[in-house]
């Protein structure tokens, strides 16, 4: 750095300095605190949105979770839940809420709405996601009873990592039972059993055992009445030791 021999000379250098850097260095300062203030101003929003959504997902869950809802309950319950994906559309509740919306547009048999609400889950989940399986699960299901049966066996046809390949297996089998395709459910059947020994979180192993067991019923057994038994065969032994009459004789002659 330039060495200065009086005040004089620093006080000039340091006018001269800002003369041809002030400008800028004012603009940096600026910039620096915007980003700083804009930063953290973004973090306090996200985080707002996220405790909004949050809380409202949690009304949701309540509304949706008693006993025996009114119509005018159930109503309420749908509203809050298409106001939670309009208001926080980029949120994993939004996804949550709009599975809660498919799932009532089964039990009223809308097929075609709950449809929409997967695929508006699968535009939004993250790849890989638990979100993003658990609906392309339900889809397969969904696209099966409304008659779509290969389109839903082609999404569970995908390479699936994780706990949820066994679910995606009882999933073919029940859509292949469905369609009347018993040897290949068993096979699906059997596939999620061996699949869930090494993680099956998520299925239900006794319902899938009684499935496989219905595509594998024992023979009926026979029950005969007593006295009418038929008589038992004679043994090999018994059959090869027997000389017939004929060479009994012929031996004796010679």
């Amino acid at each position: 750095m330039e060495t200065y021999r009086t005040e004089e000379e620093q006080v000039e250098a340091l006018r001269r300095w800002w003369r041809e850097n002030g400008s800028s260095t004012i603009v940096a300062i600026i910039l620096a605190l915007g980003v700083g203030f804009g930063y953290q101003g973004w973090k306090d929003y996200r985080q707002n949105q996220s405790d909004g959504a949050s809380d409202m997902y949690q009304r949701i869950l309540q509304a949706f979770s008693a006993p025996a809802l009114s119509p005018e309950q159930q109503k309420i319950a749908v509203q809050l839940a298409e106001q939670l994906k309009a208001d926080y559309s980029g949120s994993t509740y939004a996804q949550f809420a709009a599975l809660q919306l498919a799932r009532v547009a089964v039990d009223r048999n809308d097929l075609a709405d709950a449809q929409a609400q997967l695929r508006w889950v699968l535009g939004k989940a993250d790849k890989g996601s638990d979100v993003e399986r658990i609906a392309q699960v339900r889809l397969a299901r969904v696209l099966a009873a409304s008659g779509e049966t290969d389109q839903g066996l082609a999404i569970l046809g995908g390479d699936v990592e994780g706990p949820y390949k066994a679910s995606y297996a009882v999933a073919r089998g029940d859509i292949l039972l469905g369609a009347g395709r018993e040897g290949e459910a068993r096979d699906a059947y059997t596939a999620a059993l061996s699949l869930a020994a090494g993680d099956g979180a998520g299925i239900d192993l006794v319902a899938v055992r009684q499935k496989l067991q219905a595509l594998n019923p024992k023979p009926a057994r026979v029950t005969v009445p007593v006295g009418t038994e038929p008589a038992a065969a004679p043994s090999p032994a018994a059959v090869e030791g027997a000389v017939p009459a004929s060479d009994a004789g012929a031996g004796n002659e010679e």
